[in-house]
């Protein structure tokens, strides 16, 4: 199956995705993710910090829907005054071109430029699916990841055209 015969839809977040957005961080794939909140399962934490960001002004927070079921999260936020975006795919729709697919899609909508993204240096998949939508590898910084209770490489992406 080829990513533009999947059924993926983008719509706003709303707060009733959020305890969904939630769930999925609680799975074993937030070692991939790595940068996670220092307490994830804090879920009162993690709702109100989400609930803020649906109406912040320079925030597109995005839900992926595939075949009408909630499968993850896009947002594109902004630190520094520079656009980034982050993504999370529910575990049980990796390497369904799910990501691919929701993120190609998601450029269409947010087209600032540059925009940037963060990945851990063995998140494989993360890596392919940015490189595939044309993000270029720019630079390695070196993070402390609550997920992994150490200090690892992240590589930090950039995207400059669509």
């Amino acid at each position: 199956m080829t990513n533009e015969k999947l059924d993926i839809k983008l719509r706003q977040t709303e707060i009733e995705d959020l305890p969904v957005f939630f769930q999925f961080q609680l799975d074993e794939a937030s070692y991939l993710a790595a940068f996670i909140p220092e307490d994830p399962t804090d879920k009162s934490a993690y709702l109100t910090k989400h609930t803020k960001l649906l109406s912040a002004p320079t925030i597109n927070y995005m839900t992926i829907s595939f075949n009408n079921s909630i499968v993850g999260s896009i947002v594109k936020f902004e630190m520094e005054r520079e656009a980034e975006i982050t993504y999370w795919i529910d575990k049980k729709f990796w390497g369904q071109g799910v990501a691919t697919k929701a993120l190609a899609d998601f450029l269409n909508i947010e087209t600032k430029r540059p925009i940037y993204a963060r990945v851990a240096f063995d998140n494989y998949a993360s890596q392919k699916v940015l490189e595939k939508s044309g993000f270029v590898k720019i630079a390695r910084e070196v993070s402390f990841a609550n997920a992994r209770q150490t200090e690892i490489a992240e590589f930090i992406y950039k995207l400059t055209i669509v």
